[in-house]
């Protein structure tokens, strides 16, 4: 693949918003482990925000939901 080719590529589709912040309900909450298992992957680690699709402030609460569920052992660190 030369230089050229790779500019003309085309993009990918249109960003996903958030769903916490279009949904009004939508509640982030550490409690819930069938919830925050899909912002943890098979190896137990925490989703990134380009996958997850949520916005920067709601992926900080994503990743202190997760660790909270951890710590009291909702979820597990490593699978």
């Amino acid at each position: 693949m030369s230089e050229d080719s790779k500019d003309e590529r085309p993009r990918r589709g249109r960003r996903r918003g958030c769903r916490f912040c279009s949904e009004g309900e939508a509640v982030i909450d550490y409690k819930d482990a069938q919830a925050m298992r899909y912002f943890v992957t098979d190896r137990g680690k925490i989703v990134p925000r380009r996958n997850s699709g949520a916005c920067a402030k709601h992926q900080r609460a994503i990743t202190t939901a997760v660790k909270r569920a951890r710590a009291i052992a909702l979820l597990p660190y490593t699978n």
